[in-house]
């Protein structure tokens, strides 16, 4: 695994001896070559992809959201381009966490770290899940409580934090694997809803899932999408997801993941300075392709040594000294 090290032979510390500067970090004990992940719901559909994604730099990677059982989703149209981002309401189509299994098993051998995206309608359920995606060989777990348009599931759940706690406390008490919990932003208090799922026993958040959104057809007075609510994704949610990010960071102790409308290396350090350890980027990968992720570790590298600093953890949080 590419460790995106890179030796900066001009010090400005150490009396002229060589700097490293470290792009890897950790999160929760999975360790990552640098801070990018894959965000649920982009390429993370079969082995194939996975390993694509792995091969183009990504630090992690996240799947598709996967259930129980087999889900088809909703009919199209599913995805409305709007300016600034997406909107879409799939309904979280998969062919279920046991026929996953297949997918998982063709990454063998790929050193970057596979996190199960998981639904449920229980938290019972949820840790049955859960228990299967261990089985089948998923490094960690990533519990969406926050997909805005999944009927009695995602948000449903999320919004409320003892439901989120309930759900959290269930898969760790089946579970030893890293449990991430990724958080709506359509809520009044999402630092509220961080802090339930870290007494729940999460091991990290993600935040943000998309926000709850509509596009009209004006000629027809009809709603777009076929569900018609969405989640909108893209660079218009950015300052969203760095405001609740940077709520977050000062409410739990656990890591935190930053995702929403990450184009570039500059958003990727917006977050971590709002207090991120890593980020996750999806849309993005719509317009720019898998190369996106050694983009941003590039351009976080360049950043540090600009700045005469030797890892990503240090600026984690800085812009809460100011």
């Amino acid at each position: 695994m590419c460790a995106y090290n890179i030796t900066w032979s001009k010090n400005f510390r150490t009396g002229g001896l060589p700097i490293t500067i470290h792009l890897t970090t950790e999160i929760a004990g999975l360790e990552l070559a640098n801070p990018t992940i894959l965000a649920a719901g982009i390429l993370g559909i079969s082995g194939l992809t996975l390993k694509r994604v792995a091969k183009a730099g990504a630090g992690a990677i996240v799947t598709k959201s996967l259930g129980l059982k087999p889900r088809s989703g909703y009919k199209n149209p599913t995805v409305v381009q709007v300016d600034g981002g997406l909107v879409n309401a799939m309904g979280l189509p998969n062919p279920g966490i046991e026929h996953f299994s297949q997918e998982i098993k063709e990454t063998k051998g790929i050193a970057t770290p596979i996190i199960a995206s998981i639904y449920a309608f229980s938290p019972k359920e949820f840790s049955i899940v859960a228990e299967k995606a261990i089985e089948i060989g998923a490094d960690g777990l990533e519990l969406n409580v926050s997909c805005p348009h999944a009927h009695k599931t995602g948000a449903e759940i999320g919004q409320d934090p003892r439901l989120v706690e309930a759900v959290v406390k269930e898969v760790k008490r089946i579970v030893e694997k890293p449990v991430f919990v990724k958080l709506t932003p359509n809520v009044a208090d999402i630092a509220r809803l961080a802090k339930a799922a870290e007494m729940g026993g999460a091991d990290a958040i993600t935040a943000i899932n998309t926000v709850k959104a509509m596009v009209i057809d004006v000629e027809t007075a009809t709603p777009i999408l076929h569900n018609k609510i969405g989640g909108l994704s893209g660079p218009a949610i950015k300052p969203i997801a760095v405001r609740c990010v940077y709520e977050i960071y000062s409410a739990i102790s656990i890591p935190l993941i930053g995702c929403g409308g990450i184009c570039n290396w500059r958003d990727a350090v917006e977050f971590l300075e709002a207090g991120a350890s890593a980020v996750q980027i999806g849309t993005a990968i719509a317009t720019k392709g898998p190369r996106i992720f050694k983009q941003i570790s590039e351009g976080i590298k360049s950043f540090l040594v600009k700045k005469k600093l030797r890892s990503v953890r240090e600026i984690v949080g800085t812009a809460h000294k100011k």
